[in-house]
């Protein structure tokens, strides 16, 4: 009987034991859920205004900015094509410039829209553990992209902190290649919610010597006061409907 018991218990331990999958579907779920399959999102970064619209893996962004002339340039990026547009008029641009224009629209949206592409086909995840940052617990998971469906950039490594009492996402950072590489840590700020989906503000720190620090030590740095604040990402004017 004792053995039984102790079978039982076990099992129902390991069951649940968090995985990484686990931690991501809960996290997904607690920022959005099904309010990410049909919504559409308006807001502001930088000096530009964009539009993202899903609908049942279906997406239409758009992104709006005027050139030095004052002319209006929109960028018109779906699931299977790239326009650009100046005046209302349609333009031809080149396969390396659409390419270009289609991987900055998409990382905007990317960031904002954290946690709901963690389930993407080409995202691998893994459990790093439990840490504590300002004295709350949290997941540590770590993220890779395969080459087939991975984009442009499948050879970053993200890592994400999941506060284990609210199960949502906090902190995230990334080493990436491209312009010479380097790493960013993400602090949130000014979190909120708008139709049932959850976006944040990011303070955006890295480190004094990104090519011999380890991502998978920015937590402690920024817990030791030894990140410096890069910039801030901030959407302005968000409109969720």
């Amino acid at each position: 009987m004792k053995l039984i018991t102790f079978l039982v218990l076990s099992t129902l331990f390991f069951s649940c034991k968090p995985t990484a999958q686990s931690i991501v579907n809960e996290a997904i779920e607690k920022h959005g859920g099904d309010k990410y399959n049909h919504f559409s999102m308006s807001f502001d970064f930088r000096d530009k205004h964009y539009i993202i619209e899903k609908n049942d893996g279906k997406y239409l962004y758009e992104r709006h900015q005027k050139d030095s002339t004052g002319k209006e340039i929109k960028d018109i990026l779906t699931n299977d094509s790239f326009r650009r547009t100046i005046d209302n008029q349609q333009v031809s641009v080149e396969d390396s410039m659409a390419k270009k224009y289609s991987n900055s629209i998409n990382s905007v949206a990317y960031f904002l829209l954290l946690p709901s592409s963690l389930n993407d086909p080409a995202v691998n995840k893994e459990l790093l553990g439990e840490v504590s940052i300002k004295n709350q617990k949290y997941h540590k998971v770590r993220v890779t992209f395969g080459k087939e469906g991975g984009g442009k950039d499948h050879d970053d490594v993200f890592i994400y902190w999941f506060n284990q009492a609210t199960t949502k996402m906090d902190y995230f950072a990334y080493k990436y290649n491209v312009d010479g590489g380097g790493m960013r840590f993400r602090e949130p700020f000014n979190i909120q919610t708008q139709n049932g989906i959850t976006f944040a503000d990011y303070n955006n720190f890295q480190p004094e010597d990104e090519k011999n620090t380890n991502l998978e030590d920015l937590d402690k740095l920024f817990e030791a006061g030894k990140l410096k604040l890069a910039s801030k990402i901030e959407n302005k004017n968000v409109v969720i409907k």
